[in-house]
C-alpha cells in the first residue's frame, strides 16, 4: 500500500508543475496593468516604472516564473499589491472557512445520497425510484445561485428561521457558525447529493445484477450482507470518483455561493483579487486550489485501493 501511495504521489508532481506554468501564463495574460490600478489613471510614467520595478514586473516572464516558483515551493506566494499583506496569511485565513463549508456540504450530500441511491437501486422502476430520479434531475438542473436566493427568501425572509448571510468563526461561536452555514451547505450539498445519487443508483444496479451477487444469495447469505458487502463495496468506485470531484471543486472555492451568503472564503478572495488585478493573490489562490484538488485526487486513489485491493496490485 505504501509503494502504491508513493507511486501515485510522484505521478502527480509533473502535472502540478504544468499547472503552475499555465497559471502563471494565464494570469499575466489578463488585461490591465496592476501598477496603474494601484496608482490610478493620472499617475506619472516615472511612478509607474518605479512601482513595476519594485513589484518585479519589469523582469522577463521566465525570470519572474522561476523566482515565483522557488518562493512557492517554500509556501511564500509574495505580498498582496492591494494592501501589502502576505498572500500566505490571506490564504491561511480564508481557506478554513471554505474547507468547513465544503465538508459540511459533502457530509449533507452523503447523508442524502447513500440511502436515496440504495433504495432506488433496490427497487428500480418503482415509485421511490421515480421520486429519487426526479430529485436528482432537479438537483442537477437548478443553478446554485437560484437555489441559494430561494432558500434565503423562504427561510430567512418569510420564516425568519436563520440569518440570510454573514459568517462567524466556529471557535468564536460554534452555534452561530453552524446556523449561518446551514443555507450555504444546503445550497451546495443538494447539487452534490443529486450527482452522487445518480452515480450510486447506476453503479449499485449494475453490481446487484452480477453473478457473484446471485451466487451469494443462492448460498443463503443474509440480504443485508449481500447488499452491503458484495453490492455496495463493488459499486463504490464511481461514487468515490464523483465525491472526490465534487469535494475538490468546493475546496477550490464556491465562488457564487460565497458571494450570495457573504461568506469571506476562498472564492470571495479570488473574486476580489481578479477585480483589483492583484497578481500575487490570484496566483497563490489558484495554486492552492490546484494543490487541494490534487490532494483530494490522491486520497481518492488511496480509497480506490482500500475498496478494491486489485487496484494497488495492478
Amino acid at each position: 500500500m505504501i509503494q502504491f501511495a508513493l507511486r501515485r504521489f510522484l505521478s502527480t508532481l509533473p502535472t502540478l508543475l504544468v499547472v503552475t506554468v499555465l497559471v502563471f501564463a494565464m494570469v499575466h495574460l489578463l488585461p490591465g496593468d496592476p501598477a496603474r490600478l494601484l496608482l490610478g489613471e493620472e499617475s506619472t510614467p516615472q511612478a509607474l516604472a518605479e512601482l513595476r520595478r519594485s513589484l518585479g514586473l519589469d523582469r522577463p516572464l521566465p525570470v519572474q516564473y522561476a523566482s515565483w516558483l522557488l518562493d512557492a515551493l517554500r509556501f511564500d506566494f509574495g505580498v498582496s499589491v492591494k494592501d501589502n499583506t502576505s498572500v500566505a496569511s490571506l490564504i491561511a485565513e480564508k481557506l478554513p472557512t471554505t474547507a468547513q463549508l465544503a465538508l459540511l456540504s459533502m457530509l449533507l450530500a452523503l447523508l442524502i445520497a447513500l440511502p436515496a441511491g440504495l433504495i432506488s437501486a433496490l427497487r428500480p422502476g418503482g415509485k421511490t425510484d421515480r421520486l429519487v430520479t426526479l430529485f436528482s434531475l432537479a438537483g442537477i438542473s437548478v443553478p446554485n445561485f437560484f437555489l441559494g436566493i430561494m432558500l434565503i427568501y423562504v427561510f430567512s425572509v418569510r420564516l425568519a428561521w436563520v440569518p440570510a448571510s454573514g459568517y462567524v468563526s466556529f471557535f468564536e461561536n460554534p452555534a452561530r457558525n453552524l446556523t449561518l452555514l446551514v443555507l450555504p451547505a444546503i445550497t451546495l450539498g443538494t447539487a452534490a447529493a443529486a450527482v452522487l445519487t445518480r452515480y450510486l443508483r447506476a453503479s449499485m444496479t449494475e453490481a446487484l445484477a452480477q453473478d457473484y451477487v446471485r451466487t451469494a444469495r443462492a448460498k443463503g447469505i443474509a440480504g443485508y450482507t449481500v447488499i452491503m458487502k458484495h453490492g455496495l463495496r463493488n459499486a463504490l468506485i464511481p461514487v468515490i470518483t464523483a465525491f472526490g470531484l465534487q469535494l475538490g471543486g468546493l475546496l477550490g472555492g464556491a465562488v457564487i455561493t460565497e458571494q450570495i451568503f457573504s461568506i469571506p472564503g476562498f472564492g470571495r478572495l479570488l473574486v476580489d483579487a481578479v477585480f483589483t488585478r492583484d497578481l500575487p493573490v490570484i496566483q497563490g489562490v489558484v495554486i492552492t486550489s490546484a494543490i487541494a484538488v490534487f490532494a483530494v485526487s490522491f486520497l481518492v486513489d488511496l480509497a480506490y485501493a482500500a475498496v478494491d485491493p486489485r487496484i494497488r496490485y495492478q
